[in-house]
């Protein structure tokens, strides 16, 4: 090759150089599907997706550079979670990250091969998510919302602010298939410390306002509000219930106590948003969720709405309002 035309060679090369560059850059732009189970204008899943992205630019992945996040929000609603659903594996995401039991059934009904990084699901081995915690086994693994353990806590939350009340009812939803096991856990609690449990299946707010006022008239009540995406959309009927019927209630979403709600015990669903960027980098960087083992609450968060003992005639222990993470006067 003649000296003048190598060098148009390498000219030419170099010239090209910089397209090539980009081309590499865009290949290495990762797409995130976010499917939350709250509405878009709702705070607590603001402040959740906020973590998120936080956590993930902390491990070196940012919006607009080398990831792109697209969020979709389902509002614990079967229909709009699988249209949400939908819509993120129409954009071909490389990982996806799902709030609740419902966003993560409607993505894997739409794509097993998808990796899944799941948030706030009540029992991923029962409702048939992941093969075990240890070994998930399939596409999906994350963190769960709580340990049935949980139902102890929330019995002897009721008898420290309420020391008087003899019965308990447990608000659970019978499609949630963990319930049974978490009711068993409340059952057990309650009848070492001579409470009677009635069971509450929630259904429609018909049903919900009948059996929570004939539960009501035997006195010396109080109830247990266990997590599913009914009793999100049942929150504030079963709050005015409880402060119609003077019941104490212990309540597992912390917006709960803002809304009206006497208490709330709960896992940091924050926290867990922000745990979940530590699989996703790591899933984006290789590894599998069948490998990643899915883990159990590490943060809890208790709050008191002050102004509804008040209310409800009880006195809040000291000790109890001194360990609270919020506290509404």
């Amino acid at each position: 090759m003649r000296r003048r035309e190598f060098i148009k060679v390498i000219a030419g090369s170099a010239a090209a150089w910089p397209f090539v560059a980009r081309a590499q850059q865009a290949e290495l732009v990762r797409r995130i599907g976010v499917l939350v189970n709250r509405a878009a204008d709702d705070p607590d899943g603001q402040a959740r997706v906020a973590a998120l992205q936080q956590a993930l630019r902390q491990l070196g992945w940012s919006d607009g550079r080398n990831i792109r996040v697209d969020i979709r929000w389902g509002e614990d609603n079967v229909e709009l979670e699988r249209k949400a659903a939908a819509e993120l594996v129409s954009l071909a995401p490389d990982i996806a990250l799902a709030s609740g039991g419902l966003s993560v059934s409607a993505l894997q009904r739409l794509n097993r091969a998808l990796p899944i990084v799941f948030v706030a699901v009540v029992d991923p081995v029962g409702a048939g998510l992941v093969d075990s915690l240890a070994r998930p086994g399939g596409n999906a693994t994350g963190f769960m919302s709580f340990e049935y353990s949980l139902g102890g806590k929330w019995v002897e939350l009721l008898k420290q602010i309420a020391p008087g009340l003899t019965r308990v009812a447990v608000l659970r939803d019978a499609d949630v298939p963990s319930g049974m096991f978490l009711f068993g856990a409340i059952q057990n609690a309650a009848q070492l410390r001579g409470m009677e449990v009635k069971p509450v299946i929630i259904r429609d707010a018909r049903e919900i306002e009948r059996a929570v006022a004939a539960f009501a008239r035997s006195g010396n009540g109080g109830l247990i509000v266990t997590p599913s995406a009914s009793a999100s959309v049942y929150r504030d009927l079963v709050i005015t219930l409880a402060a119609r019927h003077k019941l104490p209630a212990v309540y597992p979403p912390y917006r709960s106590v803002a809304a009206g709600g006497l208490m709330s015990y709960a896992p940091d669903l924050v926290d867990q948003y922000r745990r979940a960027a530590e699989y996703i980098d790591r899933i984006l960087k290789g590894e599998k969720p069948a490998d990643l083992p899915v883990q159990a609450p590490t943060k809890y968060e208790l709050g008191i709405n002050l102004k509804t003992a008040r209310a409800l005639g009880l006195t809040v222990p000291p000790a109890l309002i001194a360990s609270a993470d919020e506290v509404i006067e």
